[in-house]
């Protein structure tokens, strides 16, 4: 595997025919109280998507986009309206329900990485695997190949310090990776790297798309956004268009 490499302009791209349904959300709604006033952040929206997806939500500043990712990856609950994952209701999941939804169904890649400062990647890698309860010998074994597959096989034991933007974000994306989630919930993933480092780590998501993995990414730059292949965008709080690219 060689995840830097770039996606040749020009040449086709690999469109995964979509699997089983496994997000659903219908009339969603999200009601905020900040002092006498109600933010409607979201205004009944609903939403499929499918296994071996590859799509992109945009929108404005107030557009919703911030809520719905909040919505999808299991960190807020609707006010109103259905939202299955998996075929299971967590609409109203209490919280120990929506956190094992989290860390075994969803791998979350931020902006800001979100990496232990004092410990090296492997360890950053593994970290889910120790919430989930996963024997020590198999959690490394797990994440060390996590790291080889986004090409750190060389920098598994530096500490985020004495790593590149790039490959902290890569890091980030194998610790992302590592409990085989049915999701890659992706927020701004470039937001914080210069351009030749952001095109380097879209090139990667190109690869774990094309090897089978669902990816939703989140952000507000076009050029980021067409590399999915779906972008739906929102604005006060609806879809204002769900298109295929």
């Amino acid at each position: 595997m060689t995840p830097s490499t770039p996606v040749v302009p020009g040449q086709p791209r690999i469109v995964r025919p979509p699997g089983a349904l496994v997000i659903e959300i219908e009339n969603v709604t999200k009601l905020y109280k900040m002092g006498s006033e109600i933010i409607h952040a979201l205004n009944g929206v609903s939403l499929k998507i499918h296994r071996n997806e590859y799509l992109a939500i945009m929108g404005p500043s107030g557009s919703g986009k911030s809520t719905l990712m909040n919505m999808l990856g299991c960190l807020d609950t609707p006010t109103a309206g259905r939202y299955e994952f998996n075929q299971k209701n967590v609409a109203h999941m209490i919280d120990d329900e929506l956190a094992e939804i989290r860390n075994k169904e969803i791998g979350f890649v931020f902006q800001t990485f979100n990496l232990l400062p004092r410990s090296h990647a492997l360890h950053n890698v593994e970290l889910p695997l120790i919430y989930a309860g996963i024997h020590k010998a198999e959690r490394l074994a797990q994440a060390q190949q996590a790291l080889v597959n986004v090409g750190l096989a060389e920098r598994m034991f530096h500490k985020p310090n004495e790593l590149s933007g790039g490959q902290r974000q890569r890091v980030a994306i194998a610790r992302a990776l590592v409990n085989k989630p049915s999701i890659i919930l992706a927020d701004e993933p470039t937001g914080n790297l210069d351009s030749k480092t952001g095109e380097e780590i879209m090139a990667l998501f190109e690869e774990l798309y094309a090897q089978g993995n669902t990816i939703i990414v989140v952000t507000h730059e076009e050029d980021i956004a067409r590399h999915a292949r779906r972008v739906v965008r929102l604005r006060d709080g609806l879809i204002e268009s769900d298109q295929a690219v």
